[in-house]
């Protein structure tokens, strides 16, 4: 079955209770800093760092290739001072030059294929303002994930609760697959998606075929340094070359 996450408007509605303010999202915020920023998400979602930024006054641009996703985007109280763009990182183009290029939630491990990573890359670095800086992040592999992942949880919006359970169904190489079922009070969901774990040095070798170079590498969202064995995640803090 197709990845539901995005596309379905009953779980794109949903996706800020299962996905929301949190201290990744307080590390990205202050990234832009106080003075206004040229800032471009690439896989925004339902806009909630989009709508954060311009509230602070920056210039944002907001990009997703999910037409539900960026319908709750334009909800958001400061969704009209927001440029919103119907399209994949790979595909978005802009005469605008940006700041601060993001991508979070992890969306870099959807794309599955080295033809997808470079042209994401290709994006962010077409984009690039002259010392503008571009950060992602990505799940550390060594991590046993699945243990992690697999349960049950309760989501609770407008008197309703949803239940939530996840399954990885499959594990492939640097591949793994899971089904998420949603339990909604009138038909039950399954969305199945799958995700790339690349290590921190495949990582770098293809920003380093981009024009690209990692600055620094963080382990969590207080800017520890990455550690191979424990660290959750890779924060990529990128520049052009």
């Amino acid at each position: 079955m197709p990845d539901l996450h995005y596309e379905e408007p009953s779980l794109a509605e949903l996706y800020d209770l299962d996905s929301g303010w949190s201290v990744d999202r307080d590390f990205y915020l202050a990234l832009a800093g106080a003075a206004p920023q040229r800032i471009l998400d690439l896989g925004c979602g339902t806009g909630l760092l989009c709508d954060a930024y311009a509230a602070l006054g920056h210039s944002v641009t907001g990009a997703d290739p999910a037409k539900a996703m960026l319908d709750v985007a334009r909800q958001k109280p400061d969704g009209e001072k927001i440029e919103w763009v119907l399209s994949s990182a790979q595909d978005f183009r802009s005469p605008k030059r940006f700041d601060l290029i993001i991508m979070t939630g992890h969306a870099f491990q959807v794309f599955l294929d080295d033809s997808d990573i470079l042209a994401t890359f290709a994006t962010m670095r077409q984009h690039l303002a002259p010392g503008g800086l571009i950060v992602f992040e990505s799940r550390n592999p060594a991590i046993d994930w699945p243990a992690r992942w697999n349960g049950e949880s309760d989501l609770t919006t407008g008197g309703q609760t949803v239940r939530q359970s996840r399954q990885v169904t499959k594990i492939a190489g640097n591949r793994i697959a899971f089904e998420t079922r949603y339990a909604l009070t009138e038909r039950t969901l399954v969305s199945s998606s799958e995700l790339l774990f690349l290590s921190r040095t495949d990582i770098e070798d293809r920003l380093k075929a981009s024009g690209l170079r990692a600055e620094q590498v963080y382990g969590d969202w207080h800017a520890q340094p990455f550690d191979a064995d424990v660290s959750d995640e890779m924060i990529f803090i990128v520049r052009a070359v």
